[in-house]
């Protein structure tokens, strides 16, 4: 869902044609008061603030800001952007915030997977060296013997 936020007059028509062209619902507010309640209460992806609107109420500026959250802000200047130039930059913002979001996925999965290859080498190191105890009881070697092999498995599938 997209914020669109400006005192512009022609704003439920711009909101109506900004929704055709990228797909997403549109939501406007008049002002930065009204775009802070709606940032509270809605999962926005994008917000879109007129300029005019940020340089005459630019105290409220900063509330807006706390609410952002994930948000990716736009400031643009409705009263010369056309719909074509506001419609190209939000498709930008929306393929930044999608190329970011797979970026941060990769490097999480990469981290987890670092991680439980250490604690796996762990745990078959500790495997084979405790199977090595000479008067092991045979429950015991069984079950190291089975832990080992789980652990292995877990290896061959998170490769």
């Amino acid at each position: 869902m997209i914020l669109l936020a400006t005192p512009l007059e022609g704003r439920d028509e711009c909101a109506a044609a900004l929704q055709e062209a990228i797909g997403q619902p549109v939501v406007t507010a008049e002002n930065l008061l009204r775009a802070t309640t709606l940032l509270r209460t809605g999962l926005y992806t994008v917000a879109i603030f007129d300029g005019q609107l940020m340089e005459s109420e630019p105290n409220e500026m900063e509330t807006v800001i706390e609410h952002l959250g994930t948000v990716i802000p736009l400031e643009v200047n409705l009263a010369i952007s056309g719909m074509a130039r506001l419609v190209r930059q939000v498709k930008a913002a929306l393929r930044r915030r999608k190329q970011e979001m797979a970026a941060a996925r990769q490097a999480a999965v990469r981290a987890l997977h670092g991680e439980l290859n250490g604690t796996l080498t762990t745990v078959l190191l500790n495997c084979e060296l405790a199977m090595q105890v000479a008067d092991a009881p045979a429950q015991v070697t069984e079950r190291l013997d089975a832990l080992y092999m789980a652990a292995q498995k877990m290896r061959v599938q998170l490769a």
